[in-house]
């Protein structure tokens, strides 16, 4: 797999649902599928949430297919050189742990509080997404050209 920067990235949040799925589809979209770059969380959930993958799907990534993994099985195996916490929680948990390299915390909205009506939870997911969107431009730089999501 080919590296993203000067190497792969992990993101971490609670469930593994929302938003590391968001930013690990993203990372991929912008830098290419093949870019060494995973998700997981602290208590992962059964399945990415539907708000979370109808919003990507309107910028051309599928997270239908992703299935939650737990942080234990993929942080010990050295491959990742950037790990993002994206959640307060796997902030909090990842601060207490002895890791090589250190977590960089990115505060992002969780839309998966709002309660709305569902046109108003798909704004929440999307300005989430967009929140993300940012994060990964302003810490990555801009990705090859052509390779833009239209948010």
């Amino acid at each position: 797999m080919a590296l993203v920067g000067p190497g792969g990235v992990l993101f971490v949040c609670t469930y593994n649902r929302v938003r590391s799925p968001m930013a690990a589809g993203l990372m991929r979209k912008l830098y290419g599928q093949d870019a060494l770059v995973d998700s997981c969380g602290l208590e992962p959930g059964s399945e990415v949430d539907a708000f979370a993958a109808a919003v990507m799907a309107e910028v051309g990534v599928d997270l239908l297919d992703h299935t939650p993994q737990r942080l234990e099985d993929l942080i010990a195996d050295g491959r990742f050189t950037r790990i993002v916490t994206l959640s307060e929680e796997a902030e909090a948990d990842l601060r207490g742990r002895d890791l090589s390299p250190a977590p960089m915390h990115w505060t992002i909205a969780d839309p998966a509080h709002c309660e709305d009506a569902r046109e108003a939870r798909l704004e929440a997911y999307r300005l989430t997404r967009s929140q993300i969107h940012a994060c990964i431009l302003d810490q990555f730089g801009a990705p090859p050209a052509g390779a833009v999501v239209r948010l």
